[in-house]
């Protein structure tokens, strides 16, 4: 399926951003959209590693790049396991790739945190796009997995708690479970 006309990976992450219903639908059975949406993640951890290098250099921009990617397909399909069979809604159906698009959209308001570079106000930044970021996670949960929002934010919590243990397990071999929780 193509993108309807004006349906730019950019358009999609404004109507996110905007918290327009009709584009978190459109991403959701859109599966041309999961190359999009692994753009987004990169583009938002490319932000967020830039505006952190003064403190982290490049081996930080290139470590969050592959880390928010790995963190997104984990964080995704662990939102799906739980969506789909821990607490599902009386009308919830949803695939796998379903939530890796609109996951990947989801992400889209953490391009604020290029910001950091600039004090005081960076930061400040920073913090808004990821509170953003959560609430446009939980309407991507609730429009994916058709539920309430009270569903999408229990999804949303269990699936954090879960997949933050995964990928500490997962990293705990290369002696990085640390580095990933901090």
């Amino acid at each position: 399926m193509q993108p309807a006309v004006g349906s730019s990976i950019v358009d999609r992450m404004i109507g996110v951003m905007k918290l327009d219903g009709p584009t978190y639908e459109e991403i959701e059975r859109d599966r041309d959209a999961t190359t999009q949406a692994l753009i987004v993640v990169a583009i938002v951890a490319a932000a967020g590693g830039i505006g952190a290098i003064r403190d982290n250099g490049i081996s930080g921009l290139i470590g969050g790049i592959v880390g928010a990617i790995i963190g997104w397909i984990i964080f995704s399909f662990v939102a799906y396991f739980v969506g789909t069979r821990l607490i599902p809604g009386k009308y919830t159906s949803a695939t796998p790739g379903e939530l890796l698009r609109v996951m990947g959209f989801a992400q889209a308001p953490g391009v604020l945190s290029v910001f950091g570079l600039i004090a005081i106000i960076g930061p400040l930044l920073a913090f808004v796009g990821a509170i953003w970021g959560i609430v446009t996670a939980i309407v991507g949960l609730k429009a994916a997995l058709e539920m309430s929002t009270g569903r999408a934010i229990a999804t949303g919590l269990i699936a954090a708690i879960l997949s933050g243990i995964v990928v500490a397990v997962i990293l705990l071999p290369f002696g990085l479970a640390a580095w990933a929780l901090a």
